[in-house]
This record gives C-alpha cells, structure tokens and sequence, in this order.
C-alpha cells in the first residue's frame, strides 16, 4: 500500500481544533511528509471563505500543483465546522466599492476553477457545517470525506442568489431532480446523506478521523487507487433512513 510508519514529530503537527484558534492565519499550511494540509481557520466566523483565505487557497494549490515532492493535497476546517460559504459581510460591506466585490468574486471563482480542474488528488476532511460555497469547496474534491456531524446545505436562493462556486455545474448533475430541489429549497442534507447524494465520495465516523488523517500523511506516494485503500479502511457503507429525502 506504500505507508510508512509517521514520526512523532509530525503527530504533533495534528494540532486539534483548539490550538487552531490562536493561530490567525486565514489558512493554516502545513508540510508533512509527501501531503500537505490545508486548515481553514476562521472558527470564530464558521471557516467563512474571506478575500484574504481564498488568495492563500489559490496560491498554495497552485505551488503544491508544481512541487514535485508534493504527492496529494488535505483540506479541512478548525473547530467543528468546514466552511459556511463565502463571507456575505465583506460582500455587503463592499456593495458601494464596485471593483472590490469583484476582485472578491473573481479569486473564488478562479480557485472553484482550479480545484475542478486540480491533477493531483485532494482531499477534504468536512467535519460539521458545510454551506454554499462550502459545498463548492468540497464537491469538487477527488476524495470527500464526511461524518455524522456533517451537515451540508445550499441557501443561496433563500438569500436572492443563485448557487454559485460551481454548483452551477455539480446540481444539475445528482440524480434525478435532487440538484434542482438542493438548489431551490436550500434543505439540509446530513452525514450520509451527503454521500448518498453524490456531493462525497466516503462517510468516515468522526471519532475516526484523526487517524484518517495521520495514515493518509503516512503515504509515500499520491496514486489515487493507494489513496482510496487508505480511506476505504476507515469509511462505512452507507444506508440512508427511510425517512430521509432521499428515500421518496
């Protein structure tokens, strides 16, 4: 399977939630072994996607996407939250500075671009809430990893939007209406039901996910099908609840 054993040096690294938090960095970088990992730190603002973190996004993907010794790439967010979508407060704030939401909105959209277009495997761990461009974030990933706190949503038509970050794209792609319903309604899809739904690939329970993490940084190498096993290990089969959207 090409794993190696992972030194304590780099179990350290795995900082939980809480040592995230008084790091202030938009996007947490870290470089371990041939994977590097991405932490979107916002918890106090829900992992909101700011001006500010998408640039970091776009710029580290397009680094590791050149580096050689960069075999794969993990996404995930601190606290108990992946990402609630685009920052609707920088968007309000800059409604009178036309140039501003625009350059906003061109950076997400470019690194929507960019993870649909990525040639290296990524991979998201969304613990929690995912919304909007959230689910833009995620959906697009080679391998989504979701658990039974996860919970994923479309709002955008509630607020006089449209879904965007690519959704555009992914909705009218799940089977039958579903999209068209995700899209309108903007009702809450959770844990399995994500999976179900074709918006990720793998349902891992949470208490779980730690180690998930810490055995796909002991990969030596970034073939997909490696990737997969890995994750395979750690995932369960997915049955969704009579009572669930998905069952009518």
């Amino acid at each position: 399977m090409g794993i190696t054993s992972l030194p304590s040096s780099i179990v350290t690294s795995l900082m939980p939630p809480e040592v995230m938090k008084q790091n202030r960095e938009d996007v947490i970088a870290k470089e371990i072994g041939h994977g590097r990992v991405l932490t979107l730190n916002r918890p106090d603002h829900l992992n909101s996607i700011s001006e500010k973190m998408v640039l970091m996004l776009g710029q580290k993907f397009e680094k590791y996407e050149k580096d050689e010794n960069v075999e794969f790439v993990i996404v995930k967010g601190a606290g108990r939250t992946f990402s609630a979508g685009g920052e609707l407060k920088r968007l309000y704030d800059g409604r009178n500075t036309r140039d501003s939401c625009l350059e906003f909105g061109y950076r997400l959209y470019w690194f929507c671009y960019q993870l649909q277009t990525y040639k290296k495997p990524h991979i998201v761990l969304a613990h929690g809430m995912s919304m909007g461009g959230g689910v833009g974030l995620m959906a697009p990933m080679k391998f989504s990893v979701v658990t039974e706190r996860t919970f994923c949503s479309i709002p955008e038509a509630n607020l006089g939007y449209h879904p965007d970050c690519g959704l555009s794209y992914i909705l009218p792609r799940l089977p039958g209406r579903l999209g068209e319903y995700l899209g309108l309604t903007g009702a809450n899809l959770k844990g399995k039901e994500v999976v179900a739904a074709g918006l990720a690939t793998h349902f891992v329970p949470s208490q779980k996910l730690f180690q998930l993490e810490k055995s796909l940084l002991s990969i030596n190498n970034g073939e997909e099908d490696t990737i997969r096993s890995v994750i395979d290990e750690f995932s369960t089969n997915v049955q969704i609840d009579e009572r669930s959207v998905l069952s009518k």
